[in-house]
């Protein structure tokens, strides 16, 4: 073989992460692939995170890829390991996040007969991963291994899962020099882009939904741009907050969540939506609900399997979203739609106005992010863990700038902090914040310590209402007062911050949070702010005495 340098399997797996540009990767040590680990120790360009758990490893690296652009890697050993990072692998899924991890596996000789930790690690992840291997031949890593960073990059990007059996990984082969991988960027035809024209010709109302393959694409610029060009208003999909700067002229809205009447009253009067990089998920169209047969829809994804899949477009258009939005700027549409845009904007601005006069001395989540809006740098990237909380960043919080905002659309718990963590890795330059609630944050609060080993200086706000408080709503407006399973204790957070090596605060008003929010930006350590809200605030506009006094009429 030329061009061809002989290696143990596991040394060229690291060579293969090595030459797709990563620089770091995630894991959970195990003795199932101690030979990977080993080639990792002598490779110096790239950075070994070892995590406290296999799910907080995953999240990290889904973060990182979503903040680098780059696939992430995670390890973990055999079906244990497996077993807990599986919630990383289902996110990187619904999310479109590319993700590849490798598996120790046991020996082959014993697969079959419930060896230790055995789980069928193909059949497993097959159901939630975009491909799914086990490699039994030494000499075909190189090409798997090759095909598993393809398939995560290529089309809609995910997660992908090779099985390593142990006893393959000393094994010696020759390793050809490979190429990283150039991920496909397919263009629309000229003929669809006519069709474009022709259709936003024949619209007075039209509306892009902008999702998570503009990003991915980096066609933020672009869809800037063909907005600016027709004067067609933008919402964005699901916790894609920053496809499009929030404080746009033809910025009209977030679609998620709880999203007001007024916005989504928009997308129901448009009679032409473009919709862009979306599946247009569950959430998105508020439970496939959104979108009626009446309205024309086009729809650009780079997945054909996409197209379809929840609404018929009128006209699918197999493409990258980059390369459509270029295109899609040589149109000349005569048509105005600066009164319209005009509207949907001022419905926004109406209802994502914070509060002009908060309570003194009572510190609010509209409070709390106002005071984010003001002293995070502009660039500055958030995270968020599920939770109701989330509804007041969602609702107040300006993303002005593109790269800065990073949540899970599988609504995954515990998912704030672990992937603050891998974005800071990525951006170490750059502010990370945090935002969870107290369930969430105890899910993954033991990566805290990873970060202060790491000296990783994330800033952590966790919302603390003693309550799984998303389904204490649910459980409140459909069995009113018969609340079981959904109370918590008052965990002391920001003492188990400073058990962890973190700086911990406590707050329960705004000067207090004002001065720890400007501490913990000031600090080069991991910090954790404990902030102490009003448990009967359930969400944005409901509290809790407000649902049992509806169910008591």
């Amino acid at each position: 073989m030329l061009n061809a340098e002989t290696m143990t399997t596991a040394r060229s797996i690291v060579r293969m992460i090595k030459n797709e540009g990563i620089d770091q990767v995630f894991c959970v040590p195990g003795e199932s692939y101690l030979p990977v680990l080993d080639a990792i120790y002598d490779e110096e360009d790239i950075e070994l995170i070892s995590a406290r758990h296999e799910g907080g490893a995953s999240f990290m690296a889904e973060g990182w890829a979503k903040a680098s652009g780059r696939p992430g890697v995670v390890l973990a050993t055999r079906g244990v390991g497996g077993s807990n990072l599986a919630i990383g692998v289902h996110t990187a899924f619904q999310d479109s996040t590319p993700l590849v991890v490798f598996l120790g596996q046991v020996d082959s000789r014993f697969r079959g007969r419930e060896g230790f930790q055995e789980v069928d690690l193909e059949q497993f992840f097959r159901p939630i991963a975009k491909w799914t291997v086990e490699i039994t031949d030494p000499q075909r890593v190189p090409e798997l291994v090759g095909r598993a960073f393809r398939v995560a990059q290529s089309g809609r990007p995910g997660p992908v899962v090779v099985s390593l059996p142990e006893n393959i990984l000393k094994a010696e082969i020759q390793l050809p020099i490979v190429q990283r991988t150039a991920r496909p960027r397919p263009a629309p035809s000229a003929r669809e882009v006519e069709q474009v024209g022709r259709m936003l010709a024949d619209a007075r109302k039209p509306l892009i939904i902008a999702g998570g393959g503009v990003i991915r694409a980096d066609a933020e610029d672009a869809l800037i741009r063909f907005a600016e060009k027709q004067r067609i208003p933008v919402m964005a999909a699901f916790r894609r907050h920053d496809v499009f700067p929030n404080d746009h002229e033809l910025y009209a809205g977030h679609l998620g969540l709880g999203t007001p009447a007024v916005i989504l009253q928009g997308v129901k009067e448009a009679d032409l939506i473009i919709a862009v990089g979306t599946k247009l998920s569950e959430v998105t169209t508020q439970d496939y609900s959104l979108i009626s047969p009446e309205q024309q829809l086009i729809h650009v994804d780079i997945s054909a399997e996409t197209l379809g899949k929840v609404y018929p477009p009128d006209l699918g258009i197999v493409a990258d979203a980059g390369e459509a939005l270029h295109a899609f700027l040589e149109l000349e549409v005569t048509s105005d739609y600066r009164d319209w845009a005009r509207r949907l904007r001022a419905g926004f601005e109406q209802v994502s106005a914070l509060p002009s006069s908060p309570p003194q001395g009572t510190l609010t989540n509209e409070g709390v992010i106002e005071l984010l809006q003001t002293y995070l740098p502009s660039d500055a990237i958030l995270t968020n863990d599920a939770g109701n909380f989330a509804g007041w960043l969602h609702r107040f919080y300006q993303f002005k700038r593109k790269k800065t905002y990073i949540g899970p659309t599988s609504g995954a718990m515990g998912y704030g902090l672990p992937a603050a963590i891998g974005a800071k890795l990525a951006h170490p330059n750059r502010t990370v914040v945090s935002l969870s609630g107290d369930g969430g944050f105890m899910m993954t609060a033991q990566e805290l310590e990873t970060a202060v080993r790491y000296h990783i200086p994330v800033i952590s706000l966790v919302f603390n209402n003693g309550m799984y408080g998303t389904i204490r709503m649910h459980q409140e407006l459909h069995y009113p007062k018969r609340v079981i399973g959904t109370s918590l204790n008052m965990i002391h957070f920001a003492e188990l911050a400073k058990a962890l090596g973190a700086k911990g605060f406590t707050v329960t008003t705004p000067e207090e949070f004002e001065q720890s929010l400007q501490e913990g930006l000031a600090s080069n350590q991991p910090s954790v702010i404990d902030i102490r809200t009003d448990p009967d605030q359930i969400a944005v506009n409901l509290t809790i005495a407000d649902i049992r006094q509806k169910a008591a009429l």
